[in-house]
Order: C-alpha cells, then sequence, then structure tokens
C-alpha cells in the first residue's frame, strides 16, 4: 500500500511544475530507502549526479553518508529513507530559493507523514532552516535533540561541509552516535554498530 502512494506521489514529483527548478531538471529525485524506516535523513536538494540518476546522495556526499551510516551499523535498504527538501537540482548547486522549497515541501510533508519515522536526521543548514525554524543556525544546534511535531530531530552537518572541512567530520560523527543510542531506546535495544557505539 505505502509502495503504490510512493510510487504515485514519484510519478507526481516528475511531472511537477510548482517552481522554477523543473525547468533545467535531468530527473526529479523523489527519495530512496525503505518506505517503513524508523530514520529519515532528510537533506538540501540534489547536485548533478543525483540530477542524472534520479536518486538522493549518489556523489561524494553520499559515499561519505553511506561511509558514517555502515559504522552505525544501519544501510539505505533497510534501515533509512532519505530525501530533500527540494526534489530538483538548483542550478550550479545555489541552495533552493524559499518559494522553491515552500512549493516542494507539500511532498516532503506527506513523505514524513506516511514514513511517521521516529527519528529524522536533518542533514545541514537549509534542511534545518526550511523545516523546522528559519531562524535556527546548523553550527548552535547540531547535536541537540529537537522535538518537532512527534517526531525525535537530530541536526547534523551536511556530508558536503564534512568534505569542504573534514574538522567537522568529529561533530557529525558524536551527532550520529547519538542517533544510534535513540535507535536503541526507541526502535531496536539490541541494534549492533561496528564500532561499538
Amino acid at each position: 500500500m505505502l509502495e503504490k502512494q510512493f510510487l504515485e506521489m514519484s510519478r507526481e514529483v516528475s511531472e511537477c511544475k510548482l517552481c522554477e527548478l523543473h525547468q533545467n531538471r535531468t530527473k526529479s529525485v523523489f527519495g530512496m530507502g525503505n518506505p517503513y524506516a524508523e530514520i529519515m535523513l532528510i537533506g538540501e536538494g540534489p547536485g548533478h549526479d543525483e540530477d542524472i540518476q534520479g536518486l538522493p546522495f549518489v556523489g561524494k556526499s553520499g559515499q561519505l553518508l553511506d561511509k558514517i551510516l555502515a559504522a552505525c551499523g544501519f544501510d539505505r535498504e533497510e534501515f533509512v529513507y532519505i530525501a530533500n527538501i527540494v526534489k530538483c537540482r538548483p542550478p550550479q548547486n545555489r541552495d533552493p530559493k524559499p518559494e522553491e522549497q515552500d512549493a516542494c515541501l507539500v511532498y516532503l510533508h506527506k513523505q514524513i507523514e506516511l514514513i511517521s519515522p521516529s527519528i529524522i536526521v536533518l542533514l545541514g543548514a537549509t534542511a534545518l532552516k526550511s523545516l523546522i525554524d528559519p531562524e535556527l543556525r546548523i553550527t548552535k544546534v547540531r547535536g541537540e535533540w529537537l522535538e518537532w511535531k512527534q517526531y525525535q530531530v537530530m541536526p547534523s552537518y551536511h556530508p558536503s561541509a564534512l568534505l569542504r572541512n573534514p574538522s567537522l567530520k568529529k561533530d557529525s560523527w558524536e551527532d550520529f552516535k547519538k542517533v544510534v543510542v535513540k535507535y536503541r531506546e526507541l526502535v531496536d535495544p539490541a541494534h549492533k554498530a561496528p564500532n561499538d557505539i
């Protein structure tokens, strides 16, 4: 049932013309992962590789994200669902404009509602500001659990920020260790992580 709803919504997104981003897209990027996942990761928007493949986090940022998830004992297929604030790539990877974010949030809110995850991880400032509060700063609230609606939300740095500034990796790893602890608390007390978190 859920898979069918996601397929229909994905088709709708691929034909969406609610904002100007549709004009230059190769493929829309609806999301990927387990629609029944207890963890949802939300990034900013598709980059070059994502625009070509139609999948989120498949470039260098995605490779780093997969390493982080693996170290936590998670993977894309079983444990998480990954989506973005906007579903089409902004030109030259610029930040999505407020009106573009607003147009796309309709789809993201529906995805969150259908998945109903226990934990949401917000990757980067755009995801934090767009979904929770435009006044919040990622540098101030990363690593702190926020409550939004009925969800436990962990803001952390976007993997692309870690690639630009490797000194942020330590902070990001601390954030994800908290996600593992919360996952054990809310979902599976026996969850094993290779790094013995």
